[in-house]
């Protein structure tokens, strides 16, 4: 490991270590979105030199969405036209699976 990525996880190391107890399950939350992210980043990199694109995309239905999002269908569909990941295919509402993790990640501060 390189030692600019060698002094960050000895931190991380003292704060689980020396956190208090009722910070560790946030803690945990985020140490599993940066470790998701970097998973991401580094498939998306490998891709970048194979000359793929990183993650294929596919459109999810309503109650995938709504569940990757922790909110009802009906909320999908009553504000469909403002989110971006919303397709259209006909009368057919679908949602860009890429352009939802990118939205969700967006509102999240990420």
């Amino acid at each position: 490991m390189t030692p600019d990525v060698t002094a960050p996880l000895e931190a991380l190391r003292r704060a689980i270590r020396d956190g208090r107890p009722a910070d560790l399950p946030q803690l945990a939350a985020a140490l599993s979105a940066l470790t998701t992210e970097a998973t991401l980043a580094a498939a998306g990199r490998a891709s970048q030199r194979d000359g793929a694109s990183p993650l294929p995309d596919e459109n999810l239905s309503t109650q995938e969405a709504a569940r990757r999002l922790g909110v009802s269908g009906h909320w999908l569909y009553r504000n469909a036209k403002r989110l971006p990941f919303a397709v259209r295919i006909g009368r057919r509402l679908l949602f860009s699976a890429r352009g939802l993790e990118r939205w969700n990640q967006q509102r999240q501060g990420r």
